[in-house]
């Protein structure tokens, strides 16, 4: 954290459509150079709260800045400062690589040589299919030509809307080292993302769900550290749908929820090795087979899953 004023600052932020609340109150604060994750489900708010924030939309109250400009007034000068990658790939298809570069820095008064030294480290990966119609990109590349030509004149802030959506593991995990050095090199990043494995990768992360904000924003490892109920990840031969349901049956079972191959239990008075145990024995008196259940430190989406079921109602929330 810095003494500098915010790079972006949200206070109240609401937006409506018809009866449809999509923000309710938002409130954050993005610091210089912090590559910063709102996280949550489609349909959680983030595209509307980005939509402000790059200022193609208005909100119907509450205000917010981008490098310190107000995005209703000096709504033209944020679009010179701010870097936007929506969550659909929005450049020209028809086009290729090289054409939509220069198109792009060519709208900010620019070219692709004069930027090139900013663009290059993500750029060079795809140059050589310069010819190459934008259309025609693997998923992965046209991330890289995305992001790359919302870059090229050299943003002072730079707002991606899940843009890891739709692509291949590698390539998502590709994209986050991209980022990695985007702000190693100073850049403020603000990012959405429905990936709850992509939340460790930022400095600091927001959990939105139905436009609220469900906690106070945080580091991932101090979001995690705040599941304070035991916790067990548990695995047995069978239709996971059944286990699932038998979890949830069990006495002394809070919540039971399935994270990959494995069904994660919280459980209340009882320490973790002692909820574990009683599970594998609970299950093996049902009749299951090969029965693991251990002790398991708690994630970002044990966090989340638990707010979404049971919020704290004296959890500092809607602060920046």
């Amino acid at each position: 954290m810095t003494d500098a004023p915010a790079s972006v600052q949200v206070n109240g932020l609401v937006k409506r459509y018809d009866e449809a609340v999509a923000l309710d109150g938002v409130s954050l604060a993005v610091e210089p150079g912090e590559l910063f994750g709102v996280i949550g489900p489609d349909g959680a708010g983030k595209s509307t709260l980005f939509r402000i924030l790059v200022t193609v939309i208005l909100p119907d109250a509450g205000a917010a800045s981008v490098d310190g400009l107000d995005v209703v007034d000096d709504y033209l000068e944020i679009r010179r400062r701010v870097g936007y990658m929506p969550g659909r790939f929005s450049l020209y298809p028809d086009l290729t690589v090289r054409e939509n570069l220069e198109f792009f820095a060519s709208v900010f008064g620019t070219s692709v040589e004069a930027e090139y030294d900013v663009i290059a480290p993500i750029y060079s990966q795809i140059e050589p299919f310069d010819d190459r119609r934008a259309g025609a990109l693997s998923g992965g590349m046209k991330q890289k030509l995305a992001l790359s030509c919302a870059l090229v004149h050299r943003p002072r802030v730079l707002i991606l809307d899940e843009p890891t959506t739709g692509v291949d593991a590698v390539s998502r995990a590709e994209f986050w080292d991209m980022l990695g050095e985007l702000k190693r090199g100073g850049l403020t990043t603000l990012v959405s993302t429905p990936y709850m494995d992509e939340a460790a990768r930022c400095d600091r992360i927001a959990l939105l769900q139905t436009g609220r904000l469900l906690r106070a924003p945080d580091t991932p490892e101090a979001v995690a550290r705040s599941f304070r109920a035991p916790l067990v990840r548990v695995r047995a031969t069978g239709e996971r749908a059944a286990l699932l349901g038998t979890l949830r049956a069990l006495d002394g079972v809070a919540r039971a929820e399935v994270f990959g191959e494995w069904v994660h239990v919280t459980g209340a008075g009882e320490d973790a090795g002692a909820l574990a145990l009683r599970m594998q024995r609970a299950l093996e008196g049902q009749g299951w087979s090969e029965v693991v259940a251990e002790p398991v430190a708690p994630s970002v989406e044990d966090v989340f899953m638990a707010l979404m079921s049971d919020p704290d109602p004296t959890a500092e929330v809607n602060h920046g």
